[in-house]
């Protein structure tokens, strides 16, 4: 019996050693901890000032990332020799922020608010209004269907109706998706055609605390939007209740009332709201980095798989502390340079892939996505003949859910790998089943979690185009956008492996007779 287990087992071990390819394994094994560890030194050094996005630091780890990809020989592709791909990036700076109930000036962060960057410069004048109540139309609450809101300024409550602690709409304690959604509210009053949208804001005052976000500078990526764009804006009771004055109605009585009917209360009022809000626009200076590998094979090198990681961060904060972004993402960029190093060590040697491999750290993703939002936009190579993109954004910690487990050190939480291909799941898996054995978790690929990871990193704009991706990420921890994510809590050897695992992710790709099916309908939802 023990023979015959023994024989099975060398049997399946020389099948498993036969699925191996040498090749592969020869250059995924230039992918080493100490190389890692040099290039990360340099990233994320304090005299790269945090690499953000127009600032000096980021251009100086432009400048580094083109020295390392035509020392690799990688060509640069953008307008036939350049390795930087320029964004149209400007940077807005409120001016002046003035607002007027009846001619009372209004005082921002005190009897008002307004989100960084939510709409163009306004100088108006308004004259009707609606109050709207909770601005949700259901069958079991509605506030819209019958309310005319063209032309008008609607004011509307947070969150919804509550009667003996459920909810009106979902009749339990949970909330409807008219509380939990960012969006589906305010889209659906923007349906209504107003000039401009009042929310109530219980809690004006702890917005103080947070004055520096609101007078940070908003980055706008190409044309500046033109249209009229409908003001949100958030005030406090007290001026919502000055604008109704007129009307001797209150917020406090009015909802009072909703509760006590179940019942919808609309109605239209005139007043006086004066608002000037004015901004500068300066330019700024910001490049994705691109490296270009041509395929050997005549046909298939039409053909380009991606590989790409942002080499941006934070910056300087107000103390004057360098953040790094060790993890995020200067390990990331590590990780695209030491696989680009080991695919051009492979051409150079004649064992170069069959497809073409475009290797780009992108700029502005802090920012919200906006080298990838740029590039997809704006494609170097047409989107239809890229197969892939393998988006790596911080691989160089134990995030925070794997602190304390039996094998923490050997997980990579896979991202999006099945949202739009049946087959870029199956290569990945089979990459790790025969070189890296790791654990590949996916539980960031649920459609309703929390963290919308899915929507956070470069791949998307990839995704939103059609084509497959796979986002590795190793999940926050403790140091996750603080001064306190340096190279010295890095682990290279983690960091090594799981580049090994994207780099064998990508030679299949590269080398493989078919591109990955797209023939899933995405599960995820399309709004952010």
């Amino acid at each position: 019996m023990k023979k015959q287990i023994l024989i099975i087992w060398c049997l399946a071990f020389a099948a498993w050693a036969n699925a191996q390819d040498k090749t592969a394994m020869k250059y995924a094994a230039t992918i080493t901890k100490e190389d890692a560890a040099v290039r990360l030194n340099i990233l994320a050094a304090d005299d790269m000032q945090g690499r953000e996005t127009g600032r000096a630091g980021a251009q100086k780890a432009a400048a580094y990332i083109k020295s390392q990809f035509q020392d690799l020989g990688l060509k640069g592709p953008v307008n036939g020799s350049s390795y930087f791909q320029m964004l149209d990036l400007k940077e807005r700076t409120i001016a002046q922020r003035n607002l007027w109930i009846n001619g009372r000036p209004l005082k921002f962060l005190k009897d008002y608010y307004i989100l960084p960057g939510t709409f163009n410069d306004t100088k108006a004048d308004y004259k009707e209004f609606v109050f709207v109540g909770y601005g949700i139309a259901s069958d079991k609450y509605d506030d819209l269907s019958a309310t005319d809101l063209t032309g008008k300024v609607a004011i509307i409550l947070t969150g919804e109706p509550i009667i003996d602690g459920k909810s009106l709409i979902t009749g339990t304690t949970k909330m409807s998706d008219w509380t939990t959604s960012r969006t589906k509210k305010i889209n659906a009053i923007k349906a209504k055609n107003p000039i401009a949208i009042i929310t109530l804001s219980e809690d004006i005052e702890r917005m103080q605390s947070y004055a520096s976000y609101f007078d940070r500078p908003i980055l706008i990526l190409g044309k500046e939007d033109t249209k009229e764009n409908t003001p949100n804006l958030y005030f406090s009771k007290q001026q919502i209740d000055d604008l109704m004055a007129a009307t001797k109605k209150n917020i406090d009585d009015l909802k009072n009332k909703i509760k006590e009917t179940a019942k919808p209360v609309t109605f239209g009022f005139f007043s006086d709201l004066k608002i000037d809000i004015q901004s500068t626009l300066n330019p700024l200076e910001a490049k994705n980095v691109l490296g270009f590998l041509e395929g050997a094979d005549p046909i298939l090198k039409k053909e380009i798989l991606v590989v790409t990681a942002h080499y941006d961060h934070l910056g300087i904060g107000q103390d004057g502390d360098v953040y790094n972004g060790a993890d995020d993402d200067g390990s990331g960029t590590t990780g695209v340079l030491e696989i680009a190093e080991a695919f051009s060590k492979a051409k150079k040697e004649g064992k170069g892939p069959k497809r073409s491999i475009l290797f780009m750290t992108v700029v502005g993703e802090e920012k919200g996505l906006l080298g990838s939002e740029w590039y997809s936009e704006n494609p170097v190579f047409p989107l239809k003949n890229t197969i892939a993109d393998l988006n790596i954004d911080m691989i160089g910690r134990v995030g925070e859910l794997y602190k304390g487990k039996a094998d923490s050190a050997n997980y990579i939480y896979v991202i999006g790998s099945d949202k739009l291909s049946s087959t870029l799941k199956e290569i990945n898996e089979k990459a790790n089943a025969t070189y890296t054995n790791m654990t590949l978790d996916y539980k960031y690929d649920d459609p309703t979690d929390p963290n919308r990871f899915y929507y956070r990193s470069d791949h998307y704009n990839f995704a939103k185009h059609g084509i497959p991706i796979i986002f590795y990420f190793n999940g926050v921890h403790e140091d996750y956008h603080k001064k306190t994510d340096e190279v010295k809590k890095i682990n290279f050897p983690l960091l090594a492996k799981r580049a090994q695992l994207v780099f064998f992710t990508a030679w299949d790709l590269a080398n493989r007779a078919d591109r990955p099916k797209v023939d899933r309908e995405n599960d995820m939802p399309s709004d952010r």
